[in-house]
C-alpha cells in the first residue's frame, strides 16, 4: 500500500479490497466454503448461528477472548455496575420522598397483609402445610402509589420492560389491571374488567358500586397468583357477592361469582344467641369445573366461608379469613385451604423509611417461594403419599386459556384473517362473534356476512365462536378440510365452543381441498412438504372422573384420503400478505415436522435444530478460520 499515509481516508477502503484480491486469488475450497456459508444465512440463517461461529471461533483464539473480556469487565465495573447501583438508590429515593396523600373517598384503602394459608388435605391420603404468605388489598377504581410501597396501575408493560417500570417508578408492590380476569388491557382498569365479568354472569355493575381485591402483587415485576379476592359491595356498603379468580400452575384462569344469601343469612342471625354477634360473611357452594390440582378430577364441590375484611362504616380493614373445602364427586371431603391474616395490616402511607426496609427485608421472598414451595408439596404427594394423577384437560367454556405460545400466535393471525375472508363469502345473513383464547392484544371481533347490511326481511343470526385453548390454532391447521375440523374439535376434543352449530356450515363450507398452486418456488416447496406432512391430529382424550364408567376401548379408523392442501391453504396462497404467508408457511411446516418426526414436540424440534446448527457453525468455523487468520 506505498503512498497511501496512515490518516487517509482511502485506508479502509483500499485494505478492504486488499483482502476482497487475496481471497479471490486463495484456494477453490475457500471460495466454495464462502459462498455455501453466504447462503445458508441469506436464506436460512440468523443470529443465533452467526453468535455460535463467533463462540466457537473464540474457543481457538482463547487469548483473545481473554483481552475482550477483561475490556468487558472493565466497562461493567466503570459504567454498568455504577449505573445500576443508582438506579437502585434512585428508586429508594424515589420510595422515600413519594409521601402524596391518598385522593380517595370510596370504600377501604390500599393495606399491605401479611397473612398463613394453610392446606389440609384429608383424602385419600392425609397432608398437611402451613406457610406465610404476603396479599395486598387495593380499593378497585384506585389508581394511585402509596408511599413507593403499593401502586395500582394499568399498563401494557409486562417482562423486562415491566421490570424497569417497577424500578424506575419507585414503586415496590404493583397491582395491574392487565393481570386480571380477562386476558389483556383494558383502558377501563380494573373496573371496566369486574363490569365486564359481571355482566357476562348476568350481573348489573351498578348492583355492586364499591369492591376490594384482595391479591398477591406484583414484587419487581414477578408475579405468581393462586387465587384472589373480589369483595363486592351494595350500595349501602354491605358485602353482597365475591369473585374468587383462581390460576393453577399451567397458566389457565377461572373466575367463580359466589353470591350471599342474604335471606339465608337473616334467618341465621335470628337464631343466634341473644348478645353474641358475628361479623358478615358469605357462605356458598357450588360445582367445581376448573382443573387446578394434579392429584384431583375436575369433578366436585366448592364451598366457601369468607368474612368482610373491611369495616362498612370507616372502611379500615378488620382481618382476612377465607376457608375454600372440596368435596369430591362421591361426597368425600378432600381438602381445605385456609388464607388468614396474621397481625395487622399495614397502611403504606405511613410507613417511614426504616419502616419499609424492615418489610421488604422480611417479605421480599415470599412471592418468589411460592412456586417452588407447590412444586415441594407436589413431589411429597406424588413420591411420599403415592397419589394418583389425573391430566390437565383443556379449559371449559366459563374458564380461560393459557397464553398462546409464538407459534398459536402466528396462526392465531393467519386463522382470523381466514375467519374473516369465510364470513365474507358467506351468503346468508349471519355475524360471527368470535373469542380467540391466550391472545392478549386481540381478544375479540365481531364479523358480518356482507347480506346483513343490506334490506333483508329476516334479522341476522349472530354465531358464537369461542376458542377454548391456543392449542386450537395448532390443530385446526392439521386438518385437510375445515368442516371436519370445526367439527371434530367441537364434539371430540372440545377445543372451541359455539352457541349454534347448526350454523357453521354456512361458514365452513364442506367441499373439496384446492390443488396446489404457487406463485414462487419458495412457496410451492413450503406447501409441497406440508401437503406430504399433513395429517390428522387425534382427538384430545375426555379426562376421566372417579365417577364416571370404565371407558371402552375406541377403533383405530385409518385416514386413506389422497389429501391436497387445505382450503385456509389456499386462502394463504391466494389471498394473504407477504409477512403473513411466510410466518404461516414456517410455523405450519415445523409443526408438520414436530408432528411426524419429533413426538409432537415443537422444544424437540427446537433442540435438534440447535444442535444441527451449533454442528454446523463448528464446521464453518474449521475449515475458515485457519483462511481468516492469514488475514
Amino acid at each position: 500500500m506505498d503512498g497511501v499515509w496512515e490518516g487517509s481516508p482511502w485506508l479502509p477502503t483500499i485494505q478492504l479490497a486488499h483482502v476482497a484480491d487475496r481471497v479471490l486469488h486463495s484456494s477453490t475450497y475457500v471460495l466454495a466454503t464462502l459462498a455455501f456459508v453466504s447462503s445458508y444465512y441469506v436464506f436460512l440463517g440468523s443470529w443465533p448461528d452467526l453468535l455460535l461461529i463467533a463462540c466457537f471461533y473464540g474457543l481457538k483464539h482463547r487469548a483473545l477472548v481473554t483481552a475482550l473480556t477483561f475490556q468487558l469487565w472493565n466497562i461493567l465495573c466503570t459504567t454498568v455496575f455504577p449505573s445500576a447501583v443508582a438506579i437502585g438508590a434512585a428508586s429508594m429515593l424515589l420510595s422515600a420522598l413519594n409521601q402524596k396523600g391518598l385522593k380517595w373517598t370510596g370504600l377501604g384503602r390500599p393495606y399491605l397483609i401479611p397473612c398463613k394459608t394453610t392446606h389440609t388435605r384429608l383424602f385419600p391420603q392425609k397432608h398437611t402445610f402451613i406457610y406465610s404468605y404476603l396479599v395486598v388489598g387495593i380499593p378497585v377504581g384506585i389508581s394511585s402509589n402509596s408511599n413507593g410501597m403499593l401502586s395500582a396501575s394499568n399498563e401494557r408493560l409486562q417482562g423486562f420492560r415491566g421490570f424497569l417500570s417497577n424500578i424506575l417508578c419507585g414503586t415496590w408492590y404493583k397491582v395491574n389491571a392487565f393481570d386480571y380476569l380477562q386476558r389483556g388491557f383494558s383502558d377501563a382498569g380494573l373496573r371496566g374488567k369486574l363490569d365486564t365479568y359481571l355482566q357476562s354472569q348476568g350481573e348489573d355493575p351498578k348492583d355492586y358500586p364499591h369492591a376490594y381485591l384482595v391479591t398477591a402483587a406484583r414484587f419487581l415485576g414477578y408475579h405468581f397468583n393462586p387465587v384472589s379476592f373480589w369483595y363486592l359491595y351494595n350500595s349501602e356498603r354491605i358485602l353482597s357477592a365475591i369473585v374468587l379468580e383462581v390460576n393453577n400452575t399451567f397458566d389457565e384462569r377461572r373466575p367463580y361469582l359466589v353470591l350471599r344469601d342474604l335471606s339465608t343469612e337473616a334467618k341465621r342471625l335470628s337464631g343466634m344467641t341473644p348478645g353474641v354477634t358475628a361479623g358478615p360473611r358469605i357462605r356458598a357452594s357450588w360445582a367445581k369445573d376448573f382443573h387446578v390440582s394434579p392429584f384431583n378430577s375436575r369433578k366436585g364441590t366448592y364451598s366457601l366461608l369468607a368474612n368482610d375484611p373491611l369495616d362498612p362504616d370507616t372502611g379500615d380493614f378488620r382481618g382476612l379469613d377465607a376457608t375454600i373445602n372440596l368435596n369430591s364427586s362421591k361426597g368425600h371431603a378432600k381438602l381445605v385451604a385456609r388464607l388468614f391474616s396474621e397481625g395487622e395490616a399495614i397502611d403504606p402511607e405511613f410507613m417511614s423509611v426504616t419502616e419499609k426496609i424492615q418489610f421488604l427485608l422480611r417479605w421480599f421472598w415470599v412471592g418468589f417461594a411460592t412456586f417452588p414451595r407447590i412444586v415441594k408439596q407436589a413431589a411429597a404427594l406424588f413420591f411420599k403419599r403415592k397419589l394418583h394423577v389425573w391430566y390437565r384437560p383443556e379449559p371449559l367454556k366459563e374458564s380461560l386459556g393459557r397464553h398462546a405460545t409464538a407459534t398459536e400466535r402466528a396462526l392465531e393471525t393467519a386463522f382470523r384473517n381466514y375467519l374473516r375472508f369465510l364470513v365474507g363469502q358467506c351468503r346468508k345473513p349471519i355475524s360471527v362473534s368470535y373469542s380467540s383464547s391466550g391472545i392478549t392484544d386481540a381478544v375479540g371481533e365481531e364479523l358480518a356476512a356482507p347480506s346483513c347490511t343490506d334490506n333483508n326481511e329476516n334479522a341476522p343470526q349472530t354465531l358464537q365462536l369461542k376458542v377454548l385453548t391456543p392449542v386450537f390454532y395448532t390443530r385446526f391447521v392439521q386438518y385437510a378440510h375445515d368442516f371436519e375440523a370445526i367439527f371434530t374439535e367441537m364434539t371430540d376434543s372440545g377445543t372451541i365452543w359455539t352457541d349454534q352449530p347448526h350454523l357453521l356450515p354456512e361458514i365452513f363450507l364442506k367441499k373439496a381441498s384446492p390443488p396446489l398452486h404457487a406463485a414462487t418456488a419458495t412457496d410451492y416447496v413450503y406447501f409441497k412438504g406440508i401437503q406430504t406432512l399433513r395429517r390428522r391430529p387425534d382427538p384430545i382424550p375426555r379426562v376421566s372422573t372417579s365417577a364416571d364408567p370404565p371407558a371402552t376401548a375406541r377403533a383405530v379408523v385409518e385416514d386413506i384420503r389422497d389429501f391436497r392442501i387445505s382450503s385456509m391453504d389456499a386462502y394463504i396462497l391466494e389471498h394473504a400478505d407477504q409477512k403473513v404467508k411466510a410466518s404461516y408457511r414456517s410455523n405450519l411446516l415445523r409443526l408438520m415436522v414436530a408432528d411426524n418426526y419429533f413426538l409432537g414436540s415443537l422444544d424437540l424440534l427446537g433442540i435438534a435444530l440447535f444442535v444441527f446448527r451449533g454442528g454446523l457453525a463448528w464446521f464453518l468455523t474449521t475449515q475458515l478460520s485457519p483462511a481468516i487468520d492469514t488475514y
